[in-house]
């Protein structure tokens, strides 16, 4: 019953739902445009982060690396690796719901800096997750819309990472190195037979996406590891993100078969600067996920959508849902002004926007 009423009670799937029936009277969905090996593998991904969030592998990662910090800006230094990789293999939005609580908790007790170390902790997240194909949910749907091969999509992400950690450390210079005392290590300890048994899963999930094999394999290795582990972990798998999915493709499906809207979209995503700058732009309101459903559909430039797509995150609250969240956290955990938060968040992302989206274009002219 809690799991009907997560997914009843998701406001994202709540309002993709009244856009999928209104685009039930422009045409009706075709099973073609619902793409399966997606659906299974970012089933099959967000049930093995519930097993890795079960085993606690952040919590102790993050637990043992603040332990070292010396002062507010090492201590978000270390927030920001832990971010970067654990968007890259956790997604951005389960490393946002992890650590930024956790970080204001060591603020709040310390009186540290929160407003930018907390907004910097949600961008590395987010862009930590675009430099693999399963850091993002709608990487994975790129990756088998474009049937991009692995060496291909790590040729085109790793220099977008690595800009991206030199941008990220000359914004944290900005973060003022208040001393901070030392933070005690809980005793988290992570079973080590299932802890493997989720990494050998987690390469079944890489080879499907890549169909390397079957997509659903992966998925049932995870949904097996998940009941063998601890059965209620299936209670906490994020089924709403899938059913959203699901309502991308339905919408897309529909608004595809009006010639007009083809046509106009068809004409607008003709050449790589014009499919990255729609994907940019059109994420600042309405999300980076159904942008990249939506344009997939009418352009063949893979790379500039992967780009355009992962750095359309930045920007504003609704770009990603990681921002969100981070937004969330901030005024659940903070006993700081919200409005002052929000108004810096915002700055800092609209910057990042600007320089990390100039430098994508650059990118994106470059590497071939």
């Amino acid at each position: 019953m809690g799991v009907l009423k997560r997914i009843a009670s998701d406001r994202v799937l709540q309002i993709t739902a009244v856009i999928a029936c209104f685009s039930l009277f422009l045409a009706r969905p075709r099973l073609a445009d619902i793409h399966f090996s997606t659906l299974w593998s970012v089933l099959g991904m967000l049930t093995l982060i519930q097993v890795f969030e079960y085993l606690h592998v952040l919590d102790m990662a993050a637990y043992h690396l603040t332990s070292h910090a010396k002062d507010s800006r090492q201590l978000t230094w270390l927030f920001m690796a832990l971010a970067f990789f654990s968007g890259m293999f956790l997604t951005n939005d389960i490393t946002v719901l992890t650590l930024v609580p956790l970080y204001l908790r060591i603020a709040r007790k310390h009186t540290l800096p929160q407003v930018l170390p907390v907004s910097l902790i949600g961008m590395t997240a987010n862009l930590g997750s675009a430099a693999t194909p399963f850091g993002n949910p709608h990487n994975i749907f790129l990756v088998s819309h474009f049937v991009v091969a692995p060496l291909t999509f790590f040729r085109w992400s790793i220099p977008l990472a690595l800009v991206s950690i030199l941008f990220l450390f000359a914004l944290s210079m900005f973060v003022r190195p208040h001393p901070v005392p030392t933070i005690p290590v809980m005793d988290i300890r992570i079973a080590p037979r299932p802890f493997i048994f989720a990494l050998s899963v987690a390469l079944l999930i890489f080879l499907g996406v890549f169909k390397i094999v079957p997509p659903y394999v992966g998925t049932i290795a995870a949904i097996l590891l998940a009941l063998g582990v601890e059965p209620h972990i299936m209670g906490h798998v994020d089924y709403a993100l899938v059913l959203t999915f699901v309502l991308f493709f339905i919408v897309v499906s529909n608004i595809s078969q009006v010639n007009l809207i083809s046509t106009v979209l068809s004409n607008l995503e003709g050449d790589h600067l014009s499919v990255y700058l729609s994907a940019l732009g059109v994420s600042q309101f309405i999300s980076n996920v159904p942008t990249t459903i939506l344009l997939a559909r009418f352009t063949g430039h893979a790379q500039a959508l992967i780009y355009g797509s992962n750095l359309g995150g930045l920007g504003t609250l609704v770009a990603s849902m990681a921002n969100l969240l981070t937004f969330k956290q901030y005024c659940a955990e903070s006993n700081g002004n919200p409005r002052r938060f929000l108004v810096g968040f915002l700055s800092v992302n609209s910057f990042a926007l600007v320089v990390m989206g100039s430098i994508g274009w650059v990118l994106l002219n470059l590497v071939v």
